[in-house]
C-alpha cells in the first residue's frame, strides 16, 4: 500500500510538469503570434509594407530593405511602439542611395560701419588664409565675423571670377549687402549722393565676369535742399529753368507740363529732393509758371513758401493786375506772392559800376572791376584763393567810392558762383548779376541759383547761362576699357618699350613711354589688363619663356611704382610664341621682341594661353621690346649667348 501511494504521487507530479510545459509553450506561441500580427499591421498602416516581421519566441525580428536610413529608423520606432523595444531585433538593410549632388557654393556678405560679416559655403580647394587676409585688408581695422563653412566638392568654373568680382565690389561699397554664387552676383548698396551713385554704377558695370549674371541696386538718399527753390524765366531768349526742385515725381510732371505750355523744349533737370515746405509744392510752382506764360514773359522764383514774380518791362498794368490776382487766388494758403512790374528803362549817361570774375579752361582766375575798400579787396582775393588755389589768381580790382549798398556781398556771391563752373565769367552790376560758362556738373544751374537766392535774396535779379558739357564731367568722361587700351596703343605707336640686352632692366630711353602709359591707366581705373612679353626664336624655348616673363614683370612693377592700381593686372611671358614677323630676318626678330597690353577676357587659364586665336581676342597693343642694337650681340650658334638678344 505504501508503494502504491508513492507511485501515484510521482505520476501525478510528472503529469503536472508536462501539463505546465504544454501550457507555457501554448502561451508563448500565442504571445508570439499576436506580437507579430500587431507589429505587421502597424508597419503596413504606416506605409512600411516593404518590411517583413518574424517571431522567435518573445522576440520580433524585422527584415527587409529600407529606402533610406531615416525610413529604417522610423520603422524600428513604429515596431517598438507595439512591443517592448528590447524585443525588436533589427535585421533591416538600407538601399544604396544615388550619388549625393554637390551643394551650391554661395556667400552672403554684409558690410557697414560695424564691420564685415560673411556666412555661406566655400570649396575646400580655396586658400582660406588668403581669402581671410584679403577681407581683413578691405575691412581696414574693423571687425570681421566669419561664419563660412567648407565643402569638399569641386568648385564650378565661374566661382573664382564671381567671388573676385564680389570682393572688388565690397571694397568699393562701405554700406552694402552682396550675395554671390557661381553664376550670379547681387549687389545692394547705399551711396552718399547721386553723383557717387553714378560713379559706383559706372565702376561696377566694368569688368563683369563672363558667364556671371550681375544685379546692382545702389540707392542714393534724396538730398535735403534749403531753401527749396525753383526759378523759371521766359524772355526773348526762350523759356528756361535756372533751378528746378520737386518733392515727388508727380510734382516734376506738373512743373514740366506747365513749362512746356510756356515754350520750354529742353530736358528739365529737376532735382527730386527732401525739404518741400508744402505738399502742394508742385501745383504752386506749376501755377506760377502758367502765370509767367500768360504775362508773355518774366521770371518767377519760388523759394520755400515765398514766390516772387517779375514781369517784363512794358507789360500792361491791367493785364499784370488781372493775372497776378488770379495767381494769388489759385495759390495754396501757405504761399505768399510778391509781384513786380518794372518800369521802362531810362537812358543813363553815367557809367554803371561793374565787377568781373573770369575762369579760364586752364584754371586761371582774373578779378577785375570796382570794390568799395581795401578790406573787401583783401577778402575777395582770399576767398578766391580758397576756391581756386593761390597760384591761379590775378587781381585787377580798384577801390571806388559811392558803390551800391550790398556790393561786397554781390562780389563774393559772384566768386562763389564762378567756383561751380569749369570755365566762364561772372559779371556783377548794381541791379543784376550774370553767370555764363561751362560745367561738368549737371546740377550746376540749380546749385548756383540756390546760393544766389541765399546770398542776395529771393527778389535779386540774376541771369544764369551755364551749359553742361559731358566731356568736363569727371564721371561721364571716363573712357571705356576698350578706349583705354586704344589710348595705350596710340602712345606706344612707334615707341617701343626697351630692355637692356639679355636682361629685364628697362632702358633709360623707355621711361617716358612707361610714364605715358601709366598716366592713361591711372585715369582708366580698375581694369583687367594683361601685360604680355614675347621674344624672338633664338635660344632655348625655356630660356626665352623665362626672359619674357621677367620682362613682363618688370613692366608691371614699373607701373606700380608710378602709382597705377595693378591689383587686376597680370604679367605673362609667352616666350617665342605668336611671332608677328619672320624670325629669319633681323627686322623680324626685332619686331617679335615686344610687350603687348590687352584686356583680360574672363575664361579659363588654359583657354587664355593655349592658342594664338585666344591671345588675339584680347586686342593686343604693341608696346615693343629690346633696342635694335641688342641683336648685334647675338650668336645663334652659341648656346651660352642664347638669351642675349631676346
Amino acid at each position: 500500500m505504501r508503494l502504491s501511494a508513492l507511485f501515484i504521487r510521482l505520476i501525478a507530479f510528472v503529469a503536472a510538469g508536462f501539463a505546465s510545459v504544454a501550457a507555457a509553450r501554448s502561451t508563448v506561441t500565442l504571445v508570439e503570434e499576436r506580437s507579430v500580427v500587431a507589429v505587421q499591421e502597424t508597419l503596413v498602416d504606416q506605409g512600411y509594407d516593404w518590411a517583413a516581421v518574424l517571431g522567435d519566441g518573445l522576440q520580433v525580428i524585422l527584415e527587409g530593405e529600407a529606402p533610406t536610413e531615416a525610413v529604417r529608423f522610423r520603422a524600428i520606432s513604429a515596431a517598438g511602439g507595439m512591443v517592448d523595444a528590447s524585443r525588436v531585433i533589427d535585421n533591416l538593410s538600407v538601399a544604396d542611395s544615388a550619388q549625393i549632388a554637390p551643394p551650391e557654393f554661395a556667400i552672403e556678405i554684409l558690410r557697414n560701419d560695424a564691420g564685415i560679416s560673411l556666412i555661406g559655403l566655400i570649396p575646400a580647394s580655396m586658400d582660406r588664409e588668403a581669402l581671410t587676409a584679403q577681407i581683413n585688408d578691405i575691412a581696414d581695422g574693423l571687425p570681421v565675423t566669419d561664419f563660412l563653412e567648407v565643402g569638399d566638392y569641386p568648385a564650378p568654373d565661374t566661382w573664382r571670377d564671381a567671388l573676385n568680382y564680389a570682393l572688388r565690389a565690397m571694397d568699393l561699397l562701405n554700406k552694402s549687402k552682396i550675395s554671390v554664387n557661381a553664376d550670379r552676383v547681387n549687389v545692394t548698396a547705399l551711396s552718399d549722393s547721386p553723383e557717387e551713385k553714378r560713379r559706383l554704377e559706372t565702376t561696377l558695370a566694368r569688368n563683369t565676369p563672363d558667364g556671371v549674371r550681375l544685379a546692382v541696386q545702389i540707392n542714393a538718399p534724396r538730398p535735403v535742399i534749403s531753401p527749396f527753390a525753383t526759378r523759371f524765366t521766359l524772355d526773348d531768349q526762350g523759356a528756361r529753368f535756372d533751378a528746378c526742385t520737386a518733392d515727388t515725381s508727380e510734382a516734376i510732371a506738373a512743373i514740366v507740363a506747365a513749362a512746356s505750355d510756356a515754350g520750354f523744349q529742353q530736358r528739365a533737370n529737376c532735382v527730386l529732393a527732401l525739404g518741400a515746405p508744402s505738399k502742394d509744392w508742385g501745383s504752386a510752382v506749376a501755377s506760377s509758371i502758367a502765370a509767367v506764360e500768360k504775362l508773355g514773359g518774366g521770371t518767377v522764383t519760388i523759394s520755400d513758401t515765398d514766390i516772387t514774380l517779375t514781369a517784363l518791362a512794358g507789360t500792361g498794368q491791367a493785364t499784370f493786375d488781372n493775372i497776378v490776382g488770379r495767381l494769388e487766388n489759385d495759390l495754396p494758403d501757405v504761399f505768399a506772392l510778391r509781384a513786380d512790374l518794372p518800369e521802362q528803362p531810362q537812358d543813363v549817361a553815367e557809367e554803371l559800376p561793374q565787377f568781373t570774375a573770369t575762369l579760364s579752361p586752364e584754371g586761371e582766375v582774373q578779378l577785375r572791376g570796382r570794390v568799395p575798400d581795401d578790406i573787401t579787396n583783401s577778402v575777395a582775393e582770399n576767398f578766391a584763393n580758397a576756391k581756386f588755389g593761390q597760384r591761379n589768381i590775378t587781381m585787377g580790382t580798384r577801390i571806388a567810392e559811392n558803390l551800391p549798398a550790398g556790393w561786397s556781398v554781390r562780389v563774393l556771391a559772384g566768386i562763389e558762383a564762378l567756383s561751380e563752373l569749369s570755365n566762364g565769367v561772372v559779371v556783377v552790376e548794381p541791379d543784376s548779376l550774370t553767370v555764363r560758362g561751362n560745367t561738368g556738373n549737371a546740377d550746376a544751374n540749380a546749385t548756383i541759383t540756390g546760393l544766389l537766392i541765399d546770398k542776395l535774396g529771393q527778389g535779386a535779379d540774376f541771369d544764369i547761362d551755364v551749359s553742361y558739357v559731358e566731356q568736363l564731367d569727371p564721371i561721364a568722361g571716363l573712357p571705356t576699357p576698350e578706349e583705354c587700351i586704344e589710348q595705350v596703343k596710340t602712345v606706344t605707336d612707334g615707341r617701343k618699350i626697351l630692355f637692356d640686352p639679355g636682361s629685364a632692366d628697362l632702358t633709360a630711353d623707355t621711361q617716358p613711354v612707361v610714364d605715358d602709359i601709366a598716366e592713361i591707366l591711372k585715369i582708366c581705373g580698375d581694369l583687367p589688363v594683361r601685360i604680355a612679353g614675347y621674344t624672338d626664336s633664338q635660344g632655348r624655348e625655356e630660356m626665352n619663356q623665362q626672359l619674357s616673363q621677367e620682362r613682363a614683370n618688370a613692366v608691371l612693377m614699373a607701373l606700380s611704382a608710378r602709382r597705377v592700381p595693378i591689383s587686376t593686372f597680370e604679367a605673362v611671358g609667352f616666350g617665342e610664341e605668336s611671332p608677328i614677323a619672320d624670325n629669319e630676318t633681323e627686322e623680324g626678330r626685332e619686331a617679335n621682341r615686344r610687350i603687348e597690353f590687352s584686356l583680360i577676357v574672363p575664361e579659363s587659364t588654359a583657354q587664355e594661353t593655349s592658342t594664338l586665336d585666344d591671345i588675339a581676342e584680347d586686342t593686343p597693343v604693341e608696346g615693343a621690346e629690346t633696342a635694335p642694337e641688342a641683336a648685334e650681340d647675338a650668336d645663334p650658334a652659341s648656346e651660352s649667348d642664347e638669351t642675349e638678344d631676346q
